[in-house]
C-alpha cells in the first residue's frame, strides 16, 4: 500500500499539470477592425503586429485584422471597444470626441518635419495625449503610425501665400481648415471629396489639398498640374487596444503586446517612407511638377488663425509648438 505521503506526492503531481493546463492552452483571439485597404501600411502593419504577437505568446494569442471597415466603422469600433465587444483599431483624432488633447494629431503647421512629429508623439506631449485618451475613452494607443502630410496640387506653382491670393480652394467643410486657408489669403471652399474631381475639371474651384496617396487614388493628376509640398498638416494615428480587453492580459502578455506593437510601429514607418517615395514617383511620371514651398512663411501666416480655431485646453500647446 502507498504511505499517505506518497499518495500525496503523486496526487499533486497528477493535480498540477491539470491545474496549469487553462493558463497555458487558453487561446486569446483579438480582433482588430480598421478603414484602411489591403495595400495600406497601416493594415500590413496591423498583420504584422498580429504576427509578432502570435510569435511573443507561442500562439497563444492570436489578431484577426479587418481591414475596410469589414468590421464596422471607425466610430461604431470604438464604441464596442467601450463596451467590450470589440478589441482593437487604429484610430486617430476622432478620439477628440471623448479626449480632447487627441486634436493634437492633426493641427496645421504644429510639426516641421516627420521627426519633430516623432519627438512629439514620443514624448511628454504625446504621454499626456495617450493618458487622457485611455481616462476618458477607455481605449489605449500601444503604437502611433504615420500619416502622410496634406499638399496643395493645382494648375500653377505656389510657393510662397502671396501666391494663394484668391485661390478657389477645395477643403474639408471643417471650420479650422476654412480660417487658416482664409488667412493664408486663398478663397476655401468646403465641398464634398466626391465633388473634387469634376469641379477641378470645370473650373468651380482651382484647388485641393490632400495626402499623396488620395492624390494618386482620386486621380487629380487628370485636372491638376502642380503639387506644393505645403505639408501644412501633418499627423499620425494610433493602433489601441480596448482598456477591457488590456485589463483581462497579464503583464507578461501585455508586455508581449507592447513588444509587438513596437516592431509593427518601426514596420510601418519603413513601409510609409517607401510608399510616399512611389507615390511622389508615379504623380511625377504622370506629368505633376513638385514644388518646395517656403513653410515657414506659410507657418507663420496660419498662426494666429491655428491658435484662435484651438479649444482652451490644447492652445498653450500648439503655442508651444509654433514658438519651437
Amino acid at each position: 500500500m502507498l504511505t499517505l505521503n506518497l499518495k500525496k506526492l503523486l496526487l499533486a503531481g497528477v493535480a498540477a499539470p491539470f491545474l496549469a493546463f487553462p493558463a497555458l492552452a487558453q487561446d486569446v483571439t483579438l480582433k482588430l477592425g480598421h478603414l484602411a485597404n489591403e495595400d495600406n501600411p497601416w493594415h500590413k502593419a496591423a498583420v504584422k503586429f498580429g504576427e509578432e504577437l502570435s510569435a511573443l505568446t507561442d500562439g497563444r494569442i492570436a489578431v484577426e485584422v479587418f481591414p475596410n471597415e469589414s468590421l464596422g466603422r471607425e466610430m461604431d469600433l470604438i464604441n464596442g471597444m467601450q463596451l467590450g465587444t470589440a478589441d482593437m483599431t487604429i484610430t486617430g483624432e476622432s478620439l477628440q470626441n471623448w479626449a480632447p488633447m487627441a486634436a493634437l494629431l492633426a493641427v496645421p503647421y504644429a510639426y516641421t518635419s516627420l521627426e519633430h512629429m516623432d519627438e512629439v508623439a514620443s514624448g511628454e506631449i504625446g504621454a499626456q495625449i495617450e493618458a487622457q485618451i485611455i481616462e476618458n475613452a477607455q481605449v489605449r494607443p500601444i503604437a502611433y503610425f504615420a500619416r502622410g502630410s496634406r499638399n496643395l496640387t493645382s494648375n500653377r506653382a505656389i510657393t510662397t501665400p502671396d501666391d494663394l491670393n484668391g485661390l478657389k480652394l477645395r477643403v474639408p467643410n471643417v471650420p479650422l481648415f476654412v480660417n487658416v486657408w482664409q488667412a493664408l489669403g486663398a478663397a476655401p471652399t468646403p465641398m464634398a471629396f466626391s465633388e473634387v474631381f469634376t469641379s477641378l475639371q470645370n473650373g468651380t474651384i482651382d484647388a485641393q489639398e490632400n495626402p499623396l496617396a488620395l492624390i494618386k487614388s482620386a486621380s487629380f493628376n487628370e485636372v491638376q498640374t502642380h503639387v506644393n509640398l505645403t505639408e501644412h498638416v501633418r499627423s499620425w494615428i494610433y493602433l489601441t487596444i480596448s482598456e477591457m480587453t488590456w485589463d483581462g492580459l497579464s503583464a507578461d502578455d501585455q508586455a508581449a503586446v507592447m513588444e509587438a506593437a513596437a516592431r509593427a510601429q518601426a514596420y510601418e514607418r519603413e513601409l510609409f517612407i517607401a510608399d510616399e517615395e512611389a507615390l511622389a514617383a508615379d504623380l511625377s511620371a504622370a506629368g505633376m511638377i513638385f514644388h518646395e514651398v517656403d513653410g515657414a512663411a506659410f507657418a507663420a501666416a496660419a498662426q494666429d488663425a491655428v491658435l484662435s480655431n484651438v479649444s482652451d485646453e490644447i492652445r498653450p500647446i500648439v503655442e508651444q509648438l509654433f514658438d519651437r
